[in-house]
């Protein structure tokens, strides 16, 4: 999550109140709702506001 730590207190400086982050993988069922549930936990405990919704975890394959 190195990326990310470094990229959120840049866009806080600059004023932006908003991060939106798009996770995906085929299918959209496994790999991409584990690290985004491994990546919203992190921010949760840096104490950042996050919503979490994975688009594609009800669709066919």
């Amino acid at each position: 999550f190195d990326l990310i730590e470094f990229l959120i207190p840049q866009y806080i400086k600059e004023g932006k109140a908003h991060l939106s982050i798009a996770i995906g993988c085929t299918g959209g069922k496994h790999r991409s709702v584990t690290f985004a549930n491994k990546l919203s936990k992190f921010l949760r405990r840096e104490q950042y506001h996050v919503i979490t919704e994975h688009r594609d975890i009800e669709k066919d394959i």
